[in-house]
């Protein structure tokens, strides 16, 4: 496949173990930047005897990273779980003997095999992916212990990429040659990007709070951050769906191919949005938390302190997730949220009937890491007619590919 036919819209954590063929990982990272792949650069030491940081780092837009704890600079933590977490792929490329060896055996002894050993289990119980280009010479590589390190982690669902055979630094023709970084960046592209059936369909996502102003300082909101719509629009958009992504005000930021983003502040204003967006979509998710009620007359003029209680008259905001449960033709799919604090299991089934959704996505603020202002969620996915489905505690980059693995299959003709 040629690299300007690639499309790899990824976060890839690219380790960089000290062997010669360093030097091809410059190549490497230039074609994945290429193919649309953010690329985080960790080094080992050993890596840095055989290509600079400066090259990498030019080359990927970010600092490259060597230790946990940057002693010569300012002393940051380089923080290897976040960084597994944030990675759509760890690839190691080129992966030595002695790298492979320890990651074989546990060791964790350098910044790389940390965020190995960190990498995140996903919804369906696996992990994320891992790829390994090994790169040495050829009696290195035939080596019973070497093969045997191999196997072990091809066990354990590491992915190797060659290698090639053909002329080795030492000379000699053989096993052990890295394989091409045009090949590499080909391999990741089809093992990445499996055909979805998001790819092509237009998606709708809603997310974030809204707010309801009382007067032209104040508001009735929530403590909704956005971060599960936001993931849930960066994976669909990862499987190929075009995205309407429709946002109330969060400080949130989001670049990625395929995402059409619609800022508004108000339930009113989110519904209108939603009212041109949906009739074309074939998925609507909507996790928006919109403000349930609004002023009935705002205030033109800030509103003074009064001795005693003050009165607000509240009207109910429009209800998009019941409006979209009556309007949706035969193939559309339609998802909702539902946070609950008491009686969850039965008021989230009674929102799946009396909004006509085909899916409710339910979490508690009584579990610990869900709901408002975390990375993490638990949740239960309601479907009709079938049991509820519990899913762990994960993050909610995971927690939204799993509701769009759930989702995908409702799709007709997916």
């Amino acid at each position: 496949m040629a690299s300007g036919t690639l499309h790899l819209p990824r976060r890839i954590l690219l380790g960089v173990s000290g062997g010669i063929a360093a030097y091809k990982t410059a190549f490497l990272l230039r074609e994945l930047v290429k193919a649309g792949a953010e690329v985080q650069v960790i080094m080992t030491p050993g890596a840095h005897d055989f290509i600079t940081p400066l090259t990498l780092a030019t080359l990927s837009g970010r600092p490259v990273l060597t230790d946990l704890v940057d002693r010569a600079g300012d002393g940051t933590w380089n923080d290897h779980v976040h960084l597994a977490r944030w990675a759509d792929a760890l690839l190691i490329a080129p992966a030595t003997a002695n790298t492979l060896a320890k990651m074989a055996h546990g060791l964790c002894d350098n910044l790389l095999l940390a965020c190995y050993l960190s990498m995140e289990d996903n919804a369906e119980g696996g992990r994320t992916p891992v790829f390994v280009a090994p790169a040495m010479d050829l009696e290195m590589y035939r080596d019973p212990a070497t093969q045997a390190n191999l196997d072990l982690l091809r066990s354990r669902g590491v992915v190797t990429i060659g290698p090639a055979h053909g002329e080795l630094a030492s000379g000699l023709n053989g096993e052990g040659r890295m394989t091409e970084p045009a090949e590499i960046a080909a391999f990741l592209a089809a093992h990445l990007l499996p055909l979805s059936p998001l790819k092509g369909r237009q998606v709708l996502i809603t997310a974030g709070p809204t707010h309801e102003p009382i007067d032209p300082v104040r508001f009735i909101g929530n403590r909704s951050t956005g971060r599960m719509g936001f993931a849930l629009a960066e994976e669909a958009a990862l499987r190929g769906a075009q995205v309407t992504l429709v946002a109330g005000p969060v400080s949130l930021g989001i670049d990625r191919p395929g995402i059409t983003r619609i800022d508004v502040q108000t339930a009113a204003q989110m519904y209108e949005a939603c009212q041109a967006a949906f009739p074309t979509c074939e998925l609507a998710i909507l996790s928006a938390a919109v403000a349930d009620w609004r002023m009935a007359r705002p205030g033109s003029s800030k509103l003074k302190k009064v001795d005693g209680p003050l009165p607000l008259e509240l009207e109910p905001t429009e209800d998009i997730l019941a409006w979209c449960g009556r309007t949706k033709r035969g193939g559309q799919v339609l998802v909702g949220f539902a946070l609950e604090t008491d009686n969850e299991l039965a008021n989230a089934r009674g929102k799946l009937e009396r909004k006509n959704a085909d899916l409710i996505v339910m979490n508690s603020l009584r579990e610990a890491g869900a709901g408002f202002g975390h990375d993490t969620n638990r949740v239960t996915l309601l479907h009709r007619h079938t049991d509820p489905e519990a899913l762990p505690l994960m993050s909610k980059a995971r927690v939204a590919a799993a509701i769009l693995d759930r989702a995908e299959k409702m799709i007709p003709d997916a």
